[in-house]
């Protein structure tokens, strides 16, 4: 039964990614840290991102901004490996509060609105790529962060999508080496459950995105902002560590 939840949940996080640019960190991460706790469901829900997050590239790859991706992007990749250096020596129960504290300020920003009001003007847009790439090396979760530093830049809809998802692979390109070395035995431990998750995310990238797209974008929104603040209240309160 737990497998099947972790399917479904992985389709719709591969989904909501496919229409919004994020949300596969912030869905697995802390469903899998309820049993392996938040320090190991970091490392294992990184291969399934990397690949969503490959396929998403190529279906988007006509619409990156590539000169915003050459400062954004190079910035966030130095930051994801930052975060994933430190991650390997910061305790399960402390990344679990930092993850639960990013959903709620994400989820929060989004459901008042300050999140599509919120702009880093000039250089700060690219510490806050750094900043973002950090929090993705770190706790897996980075999409609300850059998706409002790239705000700055002006892209529209397609762009900004295509090009935090050009960036979000950088960062896993940059922390996943860093993962391998530090807990490469916890994935070969887990190797069927990152197989489960990889084809689940797949299949709600290439499937789940157009059905989701039917759904109002204001009902979309709310819906899962409500959804990110439980999340991350959640793991606040203790589960997960």
């Amino acid at each position: 039964m737990f497998e099947a939840l972790l399917t479904g949940l992985a389709i719709l996080a591969g989904a909501i990614a496919a229409v919004s640019g994020f949300g596969i960190g912030s869905l697995l991460t802390p469903a899998l840290a309820v049993s392996l706790g938040t320090k190991v469901a970091v490392v294992v829900v990184a291969l399934p991102h990397l690949a969503a997050t490959a396929l998403r590239l190529w279906m988007l790859r006509r619409y990156i901004g590539r000169g915003v991706l050459l400062r954004f992007g190079l910035a966030s990749a130095a930051g994801g490996l930052g975060g994933s250096v430190l991650h390997a020596f910061v305790a399960s129960s402390v990344l679990a509060v930092v993850l639960g504290a990013l959903l709620v300020f994400g989820g929060a920003s989004e459901l008042l609105g300050t999140a599509r009001r919120l702009r880093f003007p000039g250089p700060w847009a690219i510490v806050a790529g750094f900043l973002s790439g950090s929090f993705g090396g770190l706790v897996g979760n980075q999409g609300g962060v850059r998706s409002a530093a790239l705000l700055r830049f002006d892209l529209d809809r397609r762009a900004l999508i295509a090009t935090a998802t050009a960036s979000a692979i950088l960062v896993d390109l940059a922390r996943t080496p860093v993962y391998l070395l530090s807990s490469g035995q916890a994935i070969l431990d887990r190797w069927p459950l990152v197989l489960l998750l990889t084809g689940g995310v797949l299949a709600g990238t290439l499937l789940g995105g157009p059905i989701l797209r039917r759904i109002p974008e204001t009902t979309f929104r709310r819906v899962l902002s409500v959804l990110l603040i439980g999340l991350g209240v959640w793991l606040i309160l203790g589960i997960g560590r």
